[in-house]
């Protein structure tokens, strides 16, 4: 399921090219997907991929597009696990079957997977996968709190390995977010469908906030990515092992991915195990279509996101509260004995390096809060709990403590209610348990550890490192542990090698007591964090790296230096050793010379070479390493399987390279040998001359013998000077060292002085701390009680905060924030919110403007300048007042006004209306027309002044004025008040009038209707 391309970044040979290079070497093997698609099933021996597709909500209309898109016989199992269909919970088989012509059925216990098939998980029952093999089972939870997709992609990771292939769909919830990541863990692939396309988009939208997702496409061309992803070949993959440099395959391009990681993230991944980060960089290859390792070192060098994804990638952080139960409860039954011998009032120190996003951290202080409990009142122990990681984000998140909904399944509902508060769709952890755990950015492989503690919790993050890095940590460990303090790890890592540092309490939970019968001390000089420890034998670089520390002796920089020293004079059997005899090289077949020793001994060429040449080896090897020159032994005697050889025995200290000085070349030469010799028929010579040759033999030895003795006493003598001057030199160098400690005793009560003074600080930092609390609770409960919706963005137009009433307007969520307000669609009948917004941030200007929704509402816009307290510019506020109700007052307003002036000028009898000072108000058309007067300059006239003051009639006056200031005022009204005037423009007339008090819903206004009944002439 991965690409197939070599580590060193070389494009995958072809069967030809392969089978030319070595005629050993198998053509590749076609894809496991292809294989099975070409059986049509697949034997129980072989695994073939198997796809859950997960959804909600909405996911109906998903599958049928995916299904429709999707070729029949692919090699594929798939297996449908959706929420149950309200309306048609038992439904869902009869209708994936008209959506593909694959068999569909309805899950059942026992029943095995096989490839071409579409299995869909039963409503009623949680499915798992084991072995290939589906069971159900009985949901333990609630069914509002049932998270079946989470559930079947914990089983498919864990069975599937790399075939798992997990696709959410459309949903609402978060169903799926914790079960992708352990499919990410074990190597598999995750597809989610484009928010954009999804009918629910708040499943896909959970996923893809994990980070951990390859592909995000709409249902219908899911199935050709996914083709395309599971059609790469699966087996043979490529070696993990270093290879030498060719043409055809650049060297080192897994040490510059490194070298690009440490230099924009800081951290140093080459401590991590190399086929896991082979996997991860696969991972993100195929995303990005990348086949070669050189193109995506190039691709990384230009785009320096892409290794910010990459370091996140290579972080694995999937992990959940209480993972693995049991054995927290094994650790609060080993923990009691732990805390019973503690000192009341005393700390508890607690370490859980690679926290993450804090899950485990919090689980652990948990734990160990109801083990204190548990112990009495009278002990009163503190908590101290450091958690740690190398991920800003990781620990960002961590401090903050907001988790999806989703972790109700995995913490019970006494340890929800009594340590999490629920708002806004999250579980946040209570501030108190939060005050508990110090998080902090902190470097395993580099920093130093936390000391003097009673719990380290490392769980499921040994894995991932080394082999020479884990046995550097262990000890570190130790020496951080107090006495009788735990160890505590994950199911997958082991303490071999260390068992004399560790005693097991809980072999399957892994948790261990420090021991203090042995001391890590000694074995800390191997710590690898700040120093680097070079070889007394030679000083090789790290590059070089000498082939008895690896089991790679025939590849990399080392071999390519002896090789070419080999071919510029020598071609017979060799060995490479050092002045000990070690043997770090072998060419050619050196059987005939060397053979393994017995015991449990090394590769040392002294202890390994054949009993006829070891007096000869020792020798040539002593006078070479003493005079620096080549040492040639002539004629030696070897007895092999064809009888006597003779042999040329050549020891050729090495000068260049630097990276080789200090090593020895031994070569071993056969000589042309007679064939009397070959037979041994030198031993029928005569007694005398056998004699002479024995004793000749003899007394080279005695001399040789002599040599050596003499030259042992002169260096031991050497040595007992040297010895005497190192002895001055200690005494020298103690007297310095009680000095320094004298020093250090000084600079120890500076730092406690320096304590204090931290001590005091952080008492102000906790109380400034409260005071930000507590404004912000202040500022949080006042925007929620103003009830308008606010956003807050910053000079780039990222949303900062908003209040929950913005989503009536722009579809908002908490995990929106920091992104950009274009991504989002608003609700709104307007058009230019963004250029508004940038108009403000660049004018430093405000901008109103009365807005309406898609829904009908109504909402007062106004965009103001964020103005920090020194008065600088960082973004920009939108407020939205909502104005519905005033909208609607202002139309029923303005729709009355228009039936008013329709009913005014319907009307054929004069009349208008007058206020408490008499004055005019929208009298009819025909009242003017009637006294020749114009109905526009009436308006707000006092009545006295019309018509050459013909209506100024105290009379008339007072009948009005009783009107509206009358009790009663039907009793007051009059219907026949006949006025006898001149009025200007059209003569003397008697006018008969009638008078009303308005009245709206049965009481009295302020205002008189005056009409006019009749006008005669006189």
């Amino acid at each position: 399921m991965k690409d197939s391309s070599t580590p060193a970044g070389n494009p995958t040979p072809t069967a030809a090219e392969a089978a030319a290079a070595d005629p050993a070497t198998p053509a590749p093997k076609p894809s496991r997907a292809a294989r099975a698609a070409a059986r049509g099933t697949s034997p129980s021996a072989e695994k073939f991929p198997v796809v859950a597709l997960g959804g909600g909500v909405g996911s109906l209309e998903a599958l049928e597009q995916f299904f429709a898109h999707l070729p029949t016989r692919t090699g594929l199992a798939y297996v449908v696990v959706v929420h149950p269909l309200p309306d048609q919970p038992d439904a869902l088989v009869p209708l994936l079957q008209g959506f593909t012509s694959l068999p569909v059925q309805e899950a059942r216990d026992g029943l095995r997977v096989h490839p071409n098939q579409v299995y869909v998980a039963p409503p009623t029952h949680d499915l798992n996968l084991l072995h290939g093999v589906l069971y159900l089972l009985k949901p333990t939870r609630p069914r509002n709190r049932r998270l079946p997709i989470d559930c079947f992609l914990q089983s498919l990771a864990k069975d599937a390995g790399e075939c798992a292939v997990c696709i959410l769909l459309s949903g609402q919830g978060a169903d799926g977010s914790q079960g992708l990541k352990l499919v990410m863990e074990n190597f598999g692939m995750v597809m989610v469908q484009d928010p954009d396309s999804a009918t629910y988009a708040a499943l896909p939208k959970a996923a893809l906030a994990t980070e951990f997702v390859d592909f995000v496409l709409p249902p219908e061309l899911m199935p050709d990515q996914l083709l395309d992803y599971v059609g790469r070949p699966l087996d043979p993959r490529p070696s993990r092992s270093p290879v030498a440099p060719s043409a055809k395959q650049p060297s080192h391009a897994l040490q510059k991915i490194f070298l690009l990681i440490r230099q924009q993230t800081g951290h140093d991944f080459s401590f991590y195990k190399r086929n896991t980060v082979f996997r991860r960089i696969e991972r993100r290859m195929n995303s990005h279509q990348i086949k070669e390792f050189t193109q995506y070192v190039r691709y990384l060098q230009e785009n320096p996101y892409e290794v910010e994804v990459l370091f996140r990638e290579l972080l694995i952080g999937v992990t959940k509260f209480f993972r693995d139960t049991d054995a927290f409860a094994s650790l609060q039954h080993h923990l009691k004995a732990v805390l019973l011998r503690k000192e009341p009032g005393s700390t508890v120190r607690v370490w859980a390096p690679g926290c993450s996003t804090g899950e485990e951290a919090y689980s652990l202080a948990i734990a160990l809060l109801e083990v204190i409990e548990g112990l009495g009142p009278e002990r009163r122990l503190k908590l101290q709990l450091f958690a740690t990681d190398i991920s800003a984000a990781g620990i960002d998140a961590a401090r903050a403590g907001l988790y999806r909904e989703s972790v109700a399944a995995d913490v019970s509902p006494e340890r929800l209610e009594r340590y999490f508060i629920k708002a806004d769709g999250h579980y946040q952890v209570r501030k108190e348990l939060r005050d508990l755990v110090v998080f902090a950015l902190h470097n395993i492989n580099k920093d130093a550890p936390f000391t003097k503690l009673d719990l380290l919790c490392c769980r499921n993050l040994l894995i991932y490192l080394s082999s020479e890095l884990q046995r550097n940590l262990l000890p570190v460990f130790h020496y951080a542990i107090n006495p009788g303090g735990l160890l505590f790890l994950g199911p997958s890592e082991n303490l071999t090698g260390f068992l004399d540092l560790f005693q097991p309490l809980d072999v399957k939970w892994k948790i261990s007591r420090r021991t203090e019968a042995a001391s890590a001390v000694p074995r800390l000089i191997n710590f690898p964090f700040g120093t680097t420890r070079h070889s007394p034998a030679a000083a090789l670089s790290p590059a070089l790296m000498l082939p008895a520390a690896s089991s790679h002796r025939h590849s990399g920089p080392f071999a390519t230096l002896i090789q070419k020293n080999l071919l510029q004079a020598y071609t017979p059997p060799a060995v490479v050793i050092n002045s000990k005899g070690e043997i770090l090289y072998v060419n050619g077949r050196t059987g005939r010379y060397l053979e393994p020793a017995p015991g449990m001994s090394g590769l040392n060429v002294f202890e390994m070479a054949r009993r006829e040449l070891s007096f000869e080896i020792s020798g040539a090897v002593h006078r070479a390493i003493q005079t620096r020159e080549d040492v040639v032994v002539e004629n030696i005697h070897v007895k092999t399987d064809l009888g006597q050889q003779l042999l040329r025995l050549t020891v050729k200290p090495l000068a260049e390279p630097d990276a080789l000085q200090g090593l020895l070349l031994v070569v071993f030469e056969d000589q042309p040998t007679p064939q009397r010799v070959r037979q041994g028929k030198a031993s029928m010579a005569s007694p005398a001359d056998s004699r002479d040759s024995i004793v000749a033999a003899l007394d080279k030895e005695l001399q040789y013998t002599k040599h050596r003795l003499q030259t042992t006493i002169e260096e031991m003598e050497s040595s007992l000077e040297e010895l005497k001057s190192t002895n001055e030199e200690l005494q020298s160098a103690n007297e310095e060292l009680q000095s320094t400690n004298e020093e250090a005793m000084t600079n120890k009560e500076e730092m406690q002085s320096l304590n204090e003074e931290l001590l005091t600080l952080n008492m102000q930092y906790l109380a400034k701390t409260e005071e930000l609390s507590q404004s912000a609770n202040d500022m949080k409960n006042l925007l929620d009680a103003t009830e308008i919706a606010i956003i807050f963005l910053d000079n780039d137009m990222m949303v900062k905060r908003f209040t929950p009433q913005v989503s009536r307007i722009v579809n908002l969520l908490p995990a929106d924030v920091g992104r950009s307000l274009a991504h989002f669609a608003s609700n709104l009948r307007y058009a230019y919110l963004l250029r508004d917004v940038q108009q403000v941030l660049s004018r430093l200007t405000s901008v109103e403007v009365n807005i309406e929704t898609t829904r009908g509402d109504w909402f007062t816009m106004r965009i103001l300048p964020y103005r920090s307290l020194d008065n600088y510019i960082n973004g920009a506020v939108i407020t939205f007042t909502e104005i519905t109700a005033l909208k609607q007052l202002e139309g029923n307003l303005q729709d009355k006004a228009i039936f008013i002036e329709s009913m005014q000028e319907a009307m054929r009898e004069p009349v208008l209306a007058l206020d408490r000072q008499l004055r005019l108000h929208s009298p009819s058309p025909s009242f003017a027309q009637a006294f020749g007067l114009v109905a526009a300059d009436l308006e707000g006239q006092p009545l006295a002044t019309i018509s050459g003051g013909a209506w100024n009639q105290p009379a008339l006056r007072e009948r009005l004025q009783r009107l509206l200031d009358s009790v009663t005022p039907l009793a007051d009204a009059f219907d026949d008040f006949v006025l006898e005037a001149d009025f200007l423009g059209i003569g003397r007339r008697r006018v008969h009038l009638y008078g009303r008090r308005m009245l709206q819903q049965g009481q009295s206004t302020a205002w008189v209707l005056l009409g006019v009944r009749a006008i005669e002439e006189i």
